[in-house]
């Protein structure tokens, strides 16, 4: 992983530290943002001519990136970059999908840190004057409606866990599907963070959050602890993790995701349209179906805007046959209307 504090330049440098110290952010969003503000400045920096234009972008140095450097850039330059992200930029090699360019949702991403970056310069700092971005627009982006587990899904995907961890994966199935948290809040869950029927948070941004237990969950949890209390020597830096490995360390991110997915196949689930984070769109989705409110489903998701909760006020399908059959002229056949009209010039002859 790249480290800001000792490869950025200062100009960078004070930004991300400004992010992370005064705004909150999380190490990893303060990463996610040295790397799109590095890949903007390396291709700059190629793009001025400075370096051989052959040269590969990923060993580019951006050392001497500064204010001068910086406030050259054009609102042109920018949309430039973004032509080179839809065509030409390599994909990360974790993708799922292959070949050259960024999807709108990785642009629009890099785009909102460019953005950022100069807020900050002009706002914040007080480095710049004229902010060169400030009319930049973002690429539209796809509607789509979140995939989701129906109820019968849910319940056939926690009926086929087993194994030697039954009692940890079911928990961390259950905690999905019915508290909606995110993978990074469920593999940073602790000891200490379980209450009697709650269960403490630590969100996006450092921001804590209480989600309060049903009886599914409160079970599965009881269930687990017994396990887990039982393990005799769990690594020192692990001792407060809720959940933990067979080789008795906190789980991460990549062992949540492999029994998601194993869990998934067993119970005959497309996993290229289902994952860990499917699962939260799961527990949001039936949430509300089930009659909560937008609001209460921003504060149990996390969500600091009301917009990013409002994709789960979606319609079902149910919803919209029921919308067809009910319009009055749903259930008018031709015969109907032949018979009518036929009713009709017998009654205008008479």
């Amino acid at each position: 992983m790249a480290d800001y504090r000792s490869e950025a330049p200062e100009i960078i440098r004070d930004f991300l530290i400004y992010h992370e110290t005064i705004k909150g952010h999380s190490k990893l969003t303060i990463n996610e943002y040295y790397l799109d503000l590095r890949t903007f400045f390396r291709y700059m920096v190629q793009k001025r001519g400075i370096i051989d234009k052959n040269a590969k972008l990923s060993e580019i140095d951006i050392s001497a990136v500064d204010k001068e450097f910086v406030a050259s850039v054009t609102l042109s330059d920018v949309y430039d970059f973004m032509g080179f992200l839809s065509r030409d930029r390599e994909k990360r090699h974790n993708s799922p999908e292959s070949g050259n360019g960024l999807n709108a949702a990785s642009r629009s991403r890099k785009i909102a840190t460019i953005r950022s970056f100069y807020k900050y310069l002009t706002t914040k700092a007080n480095i710049l004057e004229d902010n060169p971005v400030l009319n930049l627009d973002t690429p539209k982006l796809k509607q789509s409606l979140p995939r989701y587990l129906t109820a019968d899904q849910s319940k056939e995907l926690l009926g086929v866990v087993d194994g030697p961890n039954r009692a940890r994966d079911y928990c961390i199935l259950t905690l999905f599907l019915n508290c909606g948290m995110r993978i990074s809040e469920l593999v940073g869950l602790n000891i200490y963070d379980i209450n009697e029927d709650s269960i403490r948070v630590l969100g996006k941004g450092n921001k804590e959050r209480t989600i309060f237990l049903n009886d599914a969950c409160r079970e599965a949890l009881s269930d687990y602890m017994l396990v887990r209390n039982s393990i005799p020597s769990i690594e020192s830096g692990s001792r407060s993790a809720l959940f933990v490995t067979r080789q008795n360390r906190r789980i991460t991110k990549s062992g949540v995701h492999f029994l998601v997915k194993k869990y998934l196949l067993n119970a005959g689930l497309d996993t290229s349209k289902y994952s860990a984070h499917k699962l939260r769109h799961t527990a949001a989705t039936l949430m509300h179906q089930s009659g909560v409110d937008v609001r209460t489903l921003q504060e149990v998701l996390g969500h600091d805007h009301l917009n990013t909760t409002q994709i789960y006020t979606h319609i079902e399908n149910k919803d919209l046959r029921e919308a067809a059959t009910k319009h009055p002229l749903g259930d008018v056949t031709k015969k109907d209307i032949k018979k009518e009209s036929g009713n009709k010039k017998k009654a205008d002859a008479e």
